[in-house]
């Protein structure tokens, strides 16, 4: 997981279902996670046997150009990529998975954005399956929800073992990362070996040069 969004809620998921292969709808409380729902979607299954959005955050569907609820989830991709998203969305319903991917999202105008989306499972019961996800934009162009995305190609999938991966995030918080432009510099210091240092934020810099 690269994105802060999909981190923070793999936490609060991870959390909630305390050892469970997957938490309750009902456990889930929108105010906990209130900076993240523009971009939080819920899935289900519909009579057809197809997952369908239940709801979708307003920047979500900004991206897409439409309210995105009763949609079907695989008409959002590319038409080669549209089974393989219905089995994959299924094992998250079925089996209870975790699903990470990254794809490129094309505008009507042409133009292109990457996107990491999580999907998360619910327990609904046999009958009710749900999936809980976030789709977060690597970047935020000018035109992103104002140029309405058309289709998507995955770019690369992982399933993720929900028991494995916290182990993996515990180093990874989400963090505000600092400017790298130096806005204030610390007093020289010298540290054994490496003679006369200024550490510059997160940058140790030598003193010296090259000789002539």
């Amino acid at each position: 997981m690269n994105q802060n969004g999909s981190i923070t809620l793999f936490q609060y998921w991870n959390q909630l279902r305390d050892g469970r292969p997957a938490p309750k709808r009902s456990e889930v409380e929108p105010a906990d996670i209130k900076s993240l729902l523009a971009d939080t979607f819920i899935l289900e299954r519909d009579t057809r046997g197809e997952a369908v959005f239940r709801l979708a955050g307003t920047r979500l569907c900004a991206y897409y150009g439409r309210e995105l609820k009763g949609f079907s989830f695989p008409s959002l991709w590319r038409e080669k990529d549209q089974r393989l998203m219905s089995r994959l969305i299924h094992g998250v319903f079925d089996q209870k998975s975790v699903l990470l991917l990254t794809y490129e999202g094309f505008s009507r105008n042409g133009r292109s954005n990457k996107f990491e989306l999580l999907a998360l499972p619910l327990d609904g019961g046999v009958e009710n399956p749900r999936c809980l996800g976030i789709v977060s934009a690597a970047e935020k162009p000018f035109w992103l929800g104002a140029d309405p995305l058309a289709d998507a190609l995955i770019d690369a999938i992982r399933v993720i073992d929900p028991d494995k991966e916290p182990m993996f995030l515990k180093n990874r918080p989400a963090i505000d990362v600092p400017s790298l432009v130096p806005t204030e510099f610390d007093a020289p210091e010298t540290i054994p070996a490496l003679g006369r240092v200024r550490r510059i934020r997160h940058l140790v810099v030598f003193d010296g040069g090259r000789n002539e």
